[in-house]
């Protein structure tokens, strides 16, 4: 892997990482990973569990593949405290990220169009670039996406950054395995996640116990998104799309699938794919390989609606 810095609107400088392409040219467009809202792609697309990555599946596909990592997280600079009390790390500054990143893809490939895997909170800035650049989009994957919802009330005060320990993490990794059901953890593979994951930033030990700091932007757009404040128009998305999520995932429910599945109004071909036995974290559990598996078959597929005159009808949810 080769890491570039690449400067952002406000002068910053994120983390893009190339993986390599397989036997010298690709045979399909470029990926980008966009990561979520506790740690960086060298802990997700990037971690080597028994020595294989998601990013190592893909790469053996014939994928050229990239990621980054957001301002606040693993190699990308750390943002100043804002003096005017704003939280960093919120859609429209993550949004001008993920472009950035995708234009320096773009770039290095002498490429028209890229594709995009994203995780979590990263599916709303990495919807919105869709959304307002879908001249650059081949194909969009929503691992575990954020969808809005209708909740009522104020939205709770944060600070400018959180702090999870490892403690933290582990707890939600395994809350939404229902009671009696074998682990999808390894205790195994969590210990050496871990150690990468305290690594992930420098200063984890200046606290006890010793914990990632990571800013608050993301954690406060999943809330006003859950209050019913989406970030960007799903219609606007022009690409296929691919909505993929654990059967045990309570951020990602078959109410939030069906709603962002209905608000790609306008993709030309659209998916919703459950995996069973897996929650949020799909890929760092047992069941990864069904994940890896459903969106390289996606991204590498000739899309069915090409050489249909009508509009495709939508697809049922399928189980995997």
């Amino acid at each position: 892997m080769s890491t570039i810095k690449v400067r952002t609107g406000n002068d910053l400088q994120i983390a893009l990482h190339h993986y390599g392409k397989h036997q010298g040219k690709p045979v399909h467009p470029s990926v980008l990973y966009v990561h979520g809202a506790t740690f960086p792609s060298a802990l997700s697309v990037g971690f080597r569990f028994d020595g294989f990555s998601w990013a190592d599946d893909l790469t053996q596909a014939g994928f050229d593949v990239w990621s980054f990592d957001f301002i606040g997280f693993g190699e990308s600079d750390r943002a100043a405290a804002d003096t005017k009390g704003e939280i960093p790390g919120r859609f429209a500054n993550a949004l001008l990220q993920v472009e950035a990143a995708a234009l320096e893809v773009l770039r290095q490939t002498s490429a028209e169009r890229l594709s995009i895997i994203a995780h979590s909170w990263g599916t709303l800035p990495a919807g919105g670039f869709a959304a307002t650049r879908p001249e650059l989009v081949e194909k969009l994957v929503l691992f575990g996406p954020i969808a809005k919802r209708d909740g009522s009330g104020e939205t709770p005060a944060m600070q400018a950054t959180r702090t999870i320990t490892l403690q933290d993490q582990y707890d939600r990794f395994v809350a939404d395995v229902p009671r009696g059901e074998t682990p999808v953890l390894s205790d195994a593979h969590f210990a050496e996640w871990g150690e990468v994951y305290l690594a992930s930033d420098a200063e984890s030990a200046s606290v006890s116990p010793s914990a990632v700091t990571v800013p608050a932007g993301p954690a406060m757009d999943m809330a006003t998104t859950w209050k019913g404040q989406f970030p960007y128009d799903p219609a606007k998305v022009q690409a296929p799309v691919l909505i993929v999520r654990g059967e045990w995932d309570s951020l990602t429910t078959d109410q939030d699938a069906a709603w962002l599945y209905n608000a790609f109004a306008n993709a030309p071909e659209k998916q919703d794919t459950k995996l069973s036995r897996a929650t949020h974290l799909t890929h760092l559990e047992s069941g990864r390989f069904s994940l890896y598996r459903a969106s390289r078959n996606f991204l590498a597929s000739e899309p069915s609606w090409a050489t249909e005159k009508a509009a495709p009808p939508a697809k049922p949810m399928k189980i995997i």
